[in-house]
C-alpha cells in the first residue's frame, strides 16, 4: 500500500468531516475564480483530481491551476497578483521571506521521501565523485537546495561543481542528449530519466529519503490574501483534503487523473506515490508545531536559512514564524 493509505483512523474522521463543512456564503452567486501556481509533480495528486472533479465546486470555488515549468518564478508571481495563491517548497518559502515577501505556508502538503533526486550515469557512484563535474539543476529551486545540502554533507562546496542551468522538465533531455551526467530533479522526470535505455544507464546517488524533513510542499498565500480572503483560503485546503481523501478511497480512479495530468501510466503513478508522504491535517499541524525534529517547520527553517545564507542567496536568517500560519489548520481541525 502507497503512502497515502497511511492517514490515520482519526485523521480519516477528520477528512471526512471537513468534506461536509458549508461551503462558501457566497456560492449561492457562483463560484469564485481561483487561480493558484503550481509545478509538475507527483506530490500534487489531490491537486489535480480536485481540478478535474471540479472538487472545489462545493465549497464556492472554480480553481485553475496555472503550471510553472520553471518553480523560481512561482513566488513572484503570487507577490505579484497574477496568482490568488500557490504551492511551493518550503525552502523557497524561507528564502522568500528572507528577502521581505510577506507569504506565509498556511498548510503543509507533504514531505518529499525520495521524490526529489540527484541522478547520475552509473559509473558515478556518489556525491564525493561529483567534483568537477557538469551538473544540470534549475536556479533557486529545491533541486539547487538538494545538491546545496548534498554537497555540504559530503565535504564538498558549490564551487567544486560545475552548475549548468535547466528546469526541472528539461533534465530528461539534457542527460539522454549527454549534454550532462548529472542532473539533478524530481517526480515523475526522476523516473523518466532511471528508465532510459531499460534501467542501465543512470541511477540515482543521493535522494531526499536521505534527508527527512528536508524537503516539503506548502500552500502560501500574502499576508494580505489571509487578511482579505480567509474564506477562500479555508475552501482551497478544503477541495486538496477532498482530492486526498479520493486518492485513499479510490486509488485506481485517482491514478488514472493523476496519470493524464502527469503524462505517465497508472502503474507509474502509484510506484511514484511511494516517494512522498502526503500528511494528514494532524500531521499537518504537528509540521508547524516547534520541535528538535526535522519533520517541524523550525528546525527545517534553520538549517535551509543557514545553507541559503552560505550560497549568498539571502543577507540574512528569517524569522522562521513570518514564514507559517497555524490559524487555518487549526480551524480545519476543530471543525
Amino acid at each position: 500500500m502507497f503512502l497515502f493509505n497511511r492517514l490515520r483512523r482519526a485523521a480519516l474522521g477528520a477528512l471526512l468531516g471537513l468534506s461536509l463543512a458549508e461551503p462558501l456564503s457566497a456560492a449561492a452567486a457562483g463560484p469564485k475564480p481561483v487561480k493558484l501556481g503550481v509545478v509538475t509533480w507527483i506530490g500534487y495528486g489531490p491537486l489535480y483530481v480536485a481540478e478535474s472533479l471540479d472538487l472545489w465546486k462545493k465549497h464556492g470555488l472554480k480553481v485553475t491551476l496555472q503550471n510553472f515549468t520553471d518553480p523560481a518564478l512561482l513566488p513572484g508571481a503570487i507577490m505579484g497578483g497574477a496568482l490568488d495563491g500557490g504551492f511551493i517548497t518550503y525552502d523557497q518559502l524561507v528564502g522568500q521571506v528572507a528577502k521581505g515577501d510577506t507569504m506565509r505556508a498556511v498548510m503543509p502538503l507533504d514531505f518529499s521521501d525520495g521524490g526529489d533526486a540527484v541522478v547520475a550515469t552509473t559509473d558515478i557512484k556518489g556525491i564525493t565523485a561529483l567534483k568537477g563535474q557538469k551538473i544540470a539543476f534549475a536556479p533557486l529551486s529545491p533541486s539547487d537546495f538538494l545538491l546545496a545540502f548534498a554537497l555540504r554533507k559530503h565535504g564538498l562546496k558549490d564551487s567544486d561543481i560545475q552548475p549548468v542551468g535547466a528546469g526541472p522538465e528539461a533534465i530528461p533531455a539534457a542527460m539522454a542528449s549527454g549534454q550532462v551526467r548529472v542532473g539533478v530533479t524530481y517526480e515523475p522526470m526522476v523516473s523518466q530519466i532511471t528508465a532510459m535505455d531499460g534501467g542501465k544507464r543512470f541511477h540515482v546517488i543521493y535522494s531526499s529519503r536521505q534527508s527527512p524533513g528536508l524537503l516539503s510542499d506548502v500552500l502560501v498565500f500574502t499576508d494580505k490574501a489571509m487578511k482579505t480572503r480567509p474564506e477562500v483560503i479555508q475552501a482551497v485546503m478544503r477541495g486538496y483534503l477532498d482530492g486526498l481523501e479520493m486518492i485513499r478511497t479510490k486509488p485506481a480512479e485517482a491514478a488514472k487523473i493523476i496519470g493524464k495530468a502527469l503524462g505517465i501510466t497508472e502503474a507509474e503513478v502509484i510506484e511514484q506515490q511511494q516517494t512522498i508522504h502526503a500528511l494528514s491535517p494532524a500531521e499537518m499541524l504537528q509540521a508547524f508545531t516547534r520541535s528538535p525534529k526535522p519533520e517541524s517547520f523550525h528546525t527545517a527553517c534553520a538549517a535551509i536559512a543557514d545553507i541559503l545564507k552560505a550560497k549568498d542567496q539571502i543577507q540574512r536568517l528569517p524569522k522562521c514564524e513570518d514564514t507559517m500560519s497555524t490559524r487555518f489548520i487549526e480551524a480545519l481541525l476543530r471543525k
